[in-house]
């Protein structure tokens, strides 16, 4: 049976944007050198090439919020999502001005817990436990979440993590108290706990949307680590089959994946890492080694092409593309920056100064634990 190959055809619409994003280009490289360092461009990992090849600074969220914090530009431009440009105003100056080039961009994943649901769960917690949650359990946030989770931790005695230090993290936790409630990527708390030898059943999943996380009160009494039911919309798309049939067609593959994933593809794989890992351990591999990546396409790409000595691929046969972190176009960088030149400032992010200074506390505690 013949095989018919459709041949994509470029909209008169996709060739107009093609052509304002083009302008756009041409008009950041005049503007951005008009501005000097008075203003900082941060691009994270995920980001569309079109729009990173202008980063002064390029890696995972809260290395980049600390890049800002440090240098002496007045307005820091994040080319991320939200909750991103959130922690480079917990983290900057008073005098700073932080902005997002697209208000529309945000995290699927920080959107899947919200503070009035993590409330309503903590006071069950405490319904079910006797007391004061605070007692017994630590709350700990991903990177991933709103200033006002990481506040609600931070008042709560308990710390951000990151994916390169969640096991740190976790251990700092279980030497305070002996549960932790782990929130908002259920896939980062439950694969850093089965490496800790914490059997699966002391980890139970928390459904926001059921009284009591949908769980029995012994359920949540011989608990060790409650996951929030979240997760990455990109790495959620990586499957056990993926793996499968790489090692099939390359019985000499390495299959490196970012923690965020299913256990089950974590447990299929050969290395786990977070973004700066995955970069690292491609970087000093021997030439002609061949690399199945399951993390966010637009990183995979730029290993790639760094990497021509070696076979760097998607784990994933799709393309697994964070599509919030996309809204953020040469455009919208562009108009950011020329009102800027005008003296005028768009898109500014701000946090409430309780909630900075909550969410500074659970920031400040994961730098002081050991890695």
């Amino acid at each position: 049976m013949a095989v018919e190959l459709t041949i994509p055809v470029v909209m008169a619409d996709d060739e107009t944007l093609v052509q304002q994003e083009a302008v756009a280009i041409e008009k950041i490289k005049r503007i951005r050198p008009l501005l000097g360092d008075e203003v900082v461009i941060l691009g994270h990992h995920y980001q569309r090439d079109e729009v990173v090849q202008f980063a002064d600074f390029q890696g995972d969220s809260y290395q980049l919020s600390q890049e800002g914090s440090r240098v002496r530009a007045k307005y820091i431009v994040f080319a991320g999502v939200h909750f991103m440009a959130e922690s480079a105003v917990v983290l900057g100056r008073e005098d700073q001005v932080v902005m997002l080039p697209n208000m529309q961009a945000g995290c699927s994943m920080a959107d899947m817990a919200n503070l009035e649901q993590v409330l309503t769960a903590w006071a069950e917690l405490e319904d079910v436990l006797g007391g004061d949650p605070t007692a017994q359990i630590m709350p700990i946030t991903y990177m991933n979440s709103a200033a006002d989770l990481k506040a609600f931790v931070g008042e709560r005695g308990g710390a951000v993590c990151t994916s390169s230090n969640a096991r740190g993290v976790l251990e700092w936790a279980f030497a305070r108290r002996e549960k932790v409630f782990f929130f908002p990527d259920q896939h980062l708390g439950r694969n850093t706990g089965k490496q800790m030898g914490i059997p699966l059943e002391q980890m139970v999943l928390w459904n926001p949307f059921k009284p009591y996380g949908g769980l029995t009160d012994d359920e949540i009494r011989n608990a060790r680590v409650i996951l929030w039911r979240g997760h990455c919309s990109v790495h959620q798309q990586f499957r056990p089959e993926h793996v499968d049939l790489w090692r099939k067609h390359h019985p000499d593959v390495n299959v490196m994946v970012h923690p965020e994933c299913a256990m089950e593809v974590v447990d299929k794989a050969d290395y786990v890492g977070s973004t700066a890992a995955i970069v690292t351990q491609i970087e000093h591999a021997p030439a002609g080694s061949k690399w199945a990546v399951g993390t966010e396409v637009h990183l995979v790409n730029r290993v790639k092409q760094r990497n021509p000595d070696k076979m760097v691929e998607l784990l994933s046969p799709f393309s697994c593309l964070c599509s919030t972190m996309y809204r953020i176009s040469p455009i919208d960088l562009a108009n950011v920056l020329e009102n800027l030149q005008q003296g005028r400032v768009i898109n500014q992010i701000t946090v409430p100064v309780a909630v900075r200074h909550g969410a500074k506390l659970s920031l400040d505690r994961m730098l002081a634990i050991p890695k």
